[in-house]
């Protein structure tokens, strides 16, 4: 399935793309400098928002339909990597920054994909994080969420609709220094929870 969802993907984000994506990315993007790591970088929706700060891009993408996509819209100075997050090559305390996007939600294991991410991190290195979430609050839109999971999950390339993510970030070592909750406009109402912010490598 994963040639089908690299076929329909781009179109299926573009209204939340345009409607509210595209500006949070660049918000989240505009501080970095140094090297950073992207994880699930997907068909490429970031690459154009990286500050001229940023002086070396490494950008993840196991799936290889999407990365086709993605190396068909790289410049120059970026670099692609087929490894998946649960085998990331790169030596310990590499970067300054790993940027996840919408990622840390069909991972198979969050937890040992954060003690990746922890790993090739600086010491007070910083995650970047934009992730759809359960829906707190809203018991309904829960309900739904985890009626349809199962099936969705399936469909979606193992996406799941019910992760903590927060906890998980926290839980993985990092201390969360800023976070938005927000519902992701023009997105499927049980997608539309979301969080995003900067989480700080601890000690």
């Amino acid at each position: 399935m994963s040639w089908l969802m690299a076929a329909i993907y781009d179109g299926m984000m573009r209204g939340s793309e345009e409607a509210c994506l595209g500006q949070w990315r660049a918000e989240l993007l505009r501080e970095l400098s140094g090297s950073v790591l992207e994880i699930g970088a997907g068909t490429g929706a970031t690459l154009s928002l990286y500050p001229k700060t940023v002086t070396r891009l490494v950008m993840c993408e196991p799936d290889p339909h999407m990365r086709r996509k993605l190396e068909a819209k790289r410049s120059a100075n970026v670099e692609i990597s087929d490894a998946s997050i649960e085998k990331l090559s790169f030596q310990k305390e590499s970067f300054d920054a790993v940027v996840s996007s919408l990622v840390l939600c069909s991972v198979p294991d969050q937890a040992a994909a954060l003690a990746q991410i922890r790993r090739v991190l600086k010491p007070g290195g910083r995650l970047v994080f934009l992730e759809h979430v359960l829906a707190e609050g809203k018991p309904n839109r829960l309900k739904w969420q985890r009626r349809i999971e199962p099936v969705w999950k399936h469909l979606m390339g193992n996406c799941h609709l019910t992760r903590r993510t927060e906890a998980a970030i926290e839980a993985a070592g990092f201390r969360i220094e800023r976070i938005q909750r927000e519902s992701m406009r023009k997105a499927l109402p049980v997608c539309r929870p979301s969080i995003r912010g900067i989480a700080r490598k601890g000690d």
